[in-house]
């Protein structure tokens, strides 16, 4: 007996007759029968997320400064990875923001806030409902359908988790003189530069990453002895996070950094097929994304045998001196940049004790004629953190890098050093050795906090934490 709505035949398409090269066609007995026969599925109105009053907040204050305008925030489509596979669907941030549907937003979505008279805006959610055994796309659509990819989310319970009224997909029209995110720079800026102060959601969202984040390091170091042992020790490494990732969250962030050895010295080493070498030191840098989309960004440093040499804790310690000048230079009313150049003395002065530099410290810190000890850390100190692991990209120079830090921003402090294999101005005995050390920061009305204060930091620290974690395993 079928459910009301649904029709008592479906006639089979000219696609569904015509063979493929892999497709077998539908036969009528089958296109008769695939609407009856099922139970009938309540549809449950959940409650609303804790989200809702922060991104009516948010949607007010893109409203407030865009008045007259129709605001169109797209959540982004499916992208393919290699034919009739696709990259896991990830929404732009800008409408994870604005909306509160993080790891469960549909693809192909769409945020408007319509004009309305007195310069207020209503907001609606456009979105393709679920395609249920009623429609055609339940058995034949691949993507969207729910014999293929389980339950999709009802208008009615979109609306009521969200608190936004919503409309199906193809209702949505757009105009001319719409503003577009990601197409008007104004707009573009503006939505990116209002997440640089979190809200008291977004900040807790923030500490579950980074708690989640702590949990897969113990993983990794709990393991070390397994990770030494197998030729593709940076894999295990890898796959030993992305399961605490997805486990405790959505996903990682971003690709996880396993280098070993002379790979910790490539900044962006993703490809993590090296070995595991007890004597060398592994820089990992991983972050876990929780469902909402936020993520944690951090940077431990081990040696892999649980002792740090003699040099590698020399340049350990230097790195570790450079964050916490960094983190004393974290201060409400300062500039963004200051904390970059406060690690910079740090990271001058060690480099130039060491000898490495053809000049003296200051020297090498004068703006216009410097930069020597930048060969061997070229990277920033600092960028701020949220929904994007490099949040706030589209923030102007004078709010971002120029900008005077406040409360609720949260912002990595990573600075590093880093002595390629093969580079020739260095001592032996300091190439191939690379460190990096990475925190979280939260910006208090008092303050900066360390959000990943408890991930042990210093030498001493770390040595004592594969030990006990080594006993424990």
């Amino acid at each position: 007996m079928s459910t009301a709505g649904e029709p008592d035949t479906i006639t089979a398409t000219d696609e569904e007759r015509a063979a493929t090269n892999r497709r077998q066609r539908f036969g009528q007995g089958f296109l008769d029968g695939i609407s009856h026969g099922w139970a009938e599925r309540p549809d449950i109105v959940p409650p609303a997320r804790p989200s809702v009053p922060h991104t009516a907040a948010r949607r007010a204050s893109v409203s407030a400064a865009f008045p007259g305008a129709r605001v169109v925030v797209p959540a982004g489509s499916l992208k393919e990875r290699s034919n009739d596979t696709d990259y896991p669907f990830r929404a732009h941030s800008a409408f994870a923001h604005l909306t509160g549907w993080g790891a469960d937003a549909e693809p192909d979505s769409v945020l408007v806030l319509d004009p309305r008279p007195g310069g207020a805006h209503q907001a609606t959610l456009y979105f393709r409902e679920r395609a249920d055994r009623t429609t055609h796309e339940f058995y034949a659509d691949a993507t969207v359908g729910e014999f293929w990819i389980g339950p999709r989310p009802s208008a009615s319970a979109v609306a009521a988790e969200l608190g936004i009224d919503t409309a199906p997909v193809d209702a949505f029209a757009r105009g001319a003189d719409d503003l577009v995110v990601g197409e008007h720079p104004d707009l573009t800026r503006f939505v990116s530069e209002m997440r640089l102060v979190k809200d008291e959601y977004e900040i807790a969202q923030l500490k579950l990453a980074v708690e989640a984040t702590a949990r897969g390091f113990d993983d990794i170091v709990r393991d070390l002895p397994r990770i030494a042992a197998h030729p593709r020790g940076e894999r295990v490494v890898e796959g030993l996070f992305h399961q605490r990732a997805r486990t405790d969250g959505n996903s990682v962030g971003y690709d996880t950094i396993a280098a070993s050895g002379p790979h910790a010295c490539y900044l962006h080493w993703t490809r993590n097929d090296g070995r595991v070498i007890p004597g060398d030191l592994i820089l990992i840098d991983a972050g876990v994304e929780v469902d909402s989309l936020y993520t944690a960004d951090i940077t431990r440093t081990l040696p892999i045998n649980g002792r740090f040499s003699d040099v590698q804790r020399r340049v350990y310690e230097a790195v570790r001196e450079a964050a916490d000048a960094a983190f004393a230079a974290a201060r409400p009313g300062a500039r963004f940049r200051e904390v970059h150049e406060a690690a910079m003395s740090v990271i001058a002065e060690r480099v130039a004790g060491w000898g490495l530099l053809p000049v003296t410290a200051q020297e090498a810190l004068d703006a216009d004629l410097g930069g020597h000890h930048r060969r061997y850390m070229v990277h920033g100190t600092s960028h701020h953190l949220g929904l994007d692991v490099h949040d706030c990209a589209q923030a102007r120079r004078e709010m971002y890098y120029d900008g005077i830090l406040e409360p609720g921003m949260v912002f990595t402090i990573e600075p590093g050093l880093y002595f390629q294999i093969d580079d020739l101005t260095v001592p032996v005995e300091y190439r191939g050795i690379g460190v990096r050390i990475e925190d979280d920061i939260l910006m208090g009305a008092d303050g900066p906090v360390n959000l990943s204060a408890d991930i042990p930091r210093t030498a001493d620290e770390v040595e004592a934490w594969i030990a006990r974690l080594r006993e424990s395993a």
